[in-house]
């Protein structure tokens, strides 16, 4: 037993009952006796510190995925939980000590976006569970910090995988909804990010979703918390109920009666924490025998042990002092810095995809004497935020960004409403529609502004469309940009006008019915608070996008029913559909060629290995990329395995009845296995190494098991393909 955990122990044997029941609710009241202040729980930090005044907004979450580069996406987290630190060490010292101003961060949202229609699928890292495995880790070590501080047992913040497990809607229903999943699914897809942030990312915190998985209330779920979470896994930090979901036990859900009887039921599987109020009815439960004071004291220890690794309770030990110091020190001066803005201005520079391109961009300032910004999201602040945003001390849209950059003059209109009819309720439908046609008219190019923003999509509750409580109905652009696209475009064509469309939304939108009437298209997603410097940089040809789609862009009305959690059917790896754009899809300015050759290493798994420990190379991907066009340019690699499992597997016992029993339809087309990301100049090349786990070598059977079936492994990087024979 550590140290820490003594002293939270001993902490806790001083406390009466009525007191350790007021430190298991998210606002958590003081205890002057013992020299413990209160604490509020529920801080954000999905893509900067949020909801918390000014500090740097980070493009959205599903932006930062498109980036596909770890190792940046830890540095934004480092620079998020200084400013977490910055804000909070200041304000403390006031005696500020409510929402939203502490040191536990509600993030990183490593659900899977399994529907495009999912409101929340924004706040995710898309819809791989090895992408999502890989950012998790490496936004949760940036803000907890222990990577850079080996020495220091303290956490810079404490950082919570959310929302455990498979949640990713519909909205609407997540208070009642039970999201039945195949023992397959949850190993393949649902469970693996999950399980990459308690053993690599030593995450400090975990949050329950509001439905049931397989008839089981995440927040009191035996098998996903006790035997999955601690016991399967070795979590051994706090859990957290997502806020009011233990509530929904028995209002909702019907598998409770009580408020009592939910309280005893989430404590009793685990859930150590609750954001809500059924645990003010904890003391109830224990008067009627639901639950044993041992069971309230182990989970006021596990949160008491948090609140000390965070510095912000004291220890018995003597050096403890000097280990916290470290981030004791960081300056109120350290928030929403210029260097800290910089890096959101760069995340947002590496994260536009460009999807169509006919040679239109980058555009020629001489070529043109006036440019039309037209479109609802042209000007619009909330396409820089998302959710759970903070607020920026200077934003830049993408009409001001344009403005910023060009010589050119500057025609500007925002054609239609986000997704009303018009603007003032007492005029006619369009009434912006004909200012748009005459800028179109009077401009020698158009940038086209369409998309949504956290308002159309969202959390349940927390937006604007409470008619599909946050969900979209369809991929398709609201009505009143489809109306303003289809007019500018027919204007577009009869002036002879070049169109470049700049998509902001946070998920997959079905473009198809302008993908070929226009010239370029750029998906800026939400893109933080300088995103309209980054798009008209790219526009303009100061920087080359390189970000790639987390997502497949479907088509309208291809992908199954909503509340169907099977994976057959979803995601590019069991899609089997025509697709707009597929998962990582992207264009540049330049162009790459790549060659790829394929080391295996001969180390071969037992059915006894921990299959997520088998961090030894199964093989190495050796790719050669090369910048053949005339323009400097960053590139993503993208490796990919599509398994061919064979007679035997490592034990050396027969597998023809798995191998037989494997249905193609229940296997993966193909999973992504490594990335990177480069930069090359024009001209130059280089030779990058990627290791290949012996994990993503595993298939997963129907009942759940994963094993090693050595056979014929398909490795591709873009058209290049190469065979190995694994045994």
């Amino acid at each position: 037993m550590s140290q820490i955990e003594n002293d939270a122990k001993e902490l806790v044997s001083k406390m009466t009952i009525e007191e350790v029941a007021k430190q298991l609710k998210y606002d958590a009241e003081a205890i002057e006796r013992l020299g413990v202040p209160a604490y509020n729980w529920w801080n954000e930090a999905l893509h900067g510190v949020a909801r918390a005044g000014v500090s740097t907004v980070f493009p959205q979450a599903i932006a930062l995925a498109a980036m596909f580069d770890d190792e940046f996406l830890t540095r934004i987290a480092e620079v998020i939980s200084t400013e977490a630190r910055a804000k909070y060490n200041e304000i403390s010292k006031i005696g500020d000590r409510d929402i939203y101003k502490g040191l536990t961060m509600w993030s990183p949202n490593i659900n899977i976006f399994r529907d495009a229609r999912w409101g929340r699928g924004h706040e995710t890292y898309g819809e791989d569970p090895y992408l999502t495995s890989r950012l998790g880790v490496a936004f949760i070590k940036g803000l907890q910090g222990l990577e850079n501080y080996p020495e220091c047992d303290t956490l810079k913040v404490a950082a919570c995988a959310k929302h455990y497990a498979v949640h990713s809607g519909p909205e609407g229903e997540r208070h009642h909804f039970n999201a039945k999943a195949t023992p397959k699914d949850m190993e393949e897809t649902y469970l693996p990010a999950f399980e990459a942030a308690v053993k690599e990312g030593k995450v400090e915190s975990v949050m329950g979703a509001y439905n049931r998985t397989n008839d089981e209330p995440c927040c009191g779920s035996d098998t996903l918390i006790r035997k999955n979470l601690r016991e399967k896994w070795g979590f051994d930090g706090h859990f957290v109920s997502d806020c009011w979901a233990i509530r929904d036990f028995h209002e909702n859900h019907k598998i409770t009666n009580t408020p009592a009887e939910s309280a005893a039921m989430a404590l009793n599987a685990g859930c150590d924490l609750n954001c809500g109020n059924t645990y003010l009815c904890i003391l109830g439960a224990l008067k009627d025998k639901l639950i044993t004071e041992e069971d309230m004291r182990r989970a006021c220890v596990r949160l008491m042990k948090t609140r000390m690794k965070l510095g912000i309770l004291p220890r018995s030990e003597k050096e403890a002092e000097d280990k916290t110091s470290v981030y004791d020190r960081i300056s109120y001066l350290e928030n929403d810095s210029p260097e800290n803005n910089e890096l959101s201005l760069e995340a947002a520079r590496r994260s536009i995809v460009l999807l169509e391109n006919n040679g239109v961009l980058p555009l020629n300032e001489d070529d043109y004497e006036t440019i039309g910004v037209i479109g609802p999201t042209s000007n619009l602040r909330s396409v820089l935020e998302g959710n759970y945003f903070g607020t920026a001390s200077e934003y830049v849209t993408n009409l001001e960004g344009i403005k910023r950059l060009t010589k050119c003059r500057v025609l500007c209109s925002d054609g239609a409403h986000l997704f009303k009819d018009s603007f003032s309720n007492l005029a006619k439908k369009d009434d912006r529609m004909a200012e748009a046609v005459a800028v179109t008219r009077n401009s020698d190019v158009v940038i086209l502004c369409l998309g949504l923003d956290a308002t159309i999509e969202g959390e349940e509750g927390d937006t604007g469309n409470m008619f599909a409580s946050g969900d979209k109905v369809s991929l398709m652009l609201p009505d009143s940009q489809i109306r303003l696209a289809n007019n500018v475009i027919k204007e577009a064509k009869a002036g002879n006008k070049k169109v470049i469309v700049v998509l902001n939304a946070g998920s997959a939108i079905d473009i198809s019915f302008l993908k070929n009437d226009v010239d370029a298209i750029l998906d800026c997603w939400y893109s933080g608070g300088f995103g309209g410097i980054a798009l008209a940089e790219a526009l303009f040809g100061r920087i080359n996008p390189c970000g790639r789609l987390p997502v497949t862009f479907y088509k309208d009305g291809t992908q199954p029913e909503f509340t169907d959690y099977s994976m057959k059917g979803r995601t590019y790896r069991y899609f089997k559909g025509d697709v707009l754009y597929p998962f990582g899809y992207g264009l540049s300015y330049t162009q790459f060629e790549t060659e790829l050759t394929v080391e295996t290493t001969g180390y071969i798994p037992s059915d006894e290995d921990d299959y997520f420990k088998l961090q030894e190379d199964a093989a190495v991907l050796r790719v050669t990329v090369k910048n053949t066009g005339d323009r400097n340019g960053a590139y993503s690699i993208l490796a990919f395995v599509d398994k061919h499992p064979s007679e035997k597997i490592s034990n050396g016992l027969s597998t023809g009845d798995i191998v037989g029993a494997l249905d193609p339809d229940d296997q993966p087309i193909k999973s992504l296995c490594a990335f990177k990301h480069i930069y090359l100049k024009k001209g130059e090349s280089t030779t990058v190494s990627l290791p290949v786990s012996g994990y993503s070598l595993t298939t997963v059977l129907e009942d759940g098991r994963r094993v090693f079936l050595p056979g014929r492994y398909t490795f591709a990087i873009e058209d290049k393909k190469i065979d190995i024979a694994v045994r």
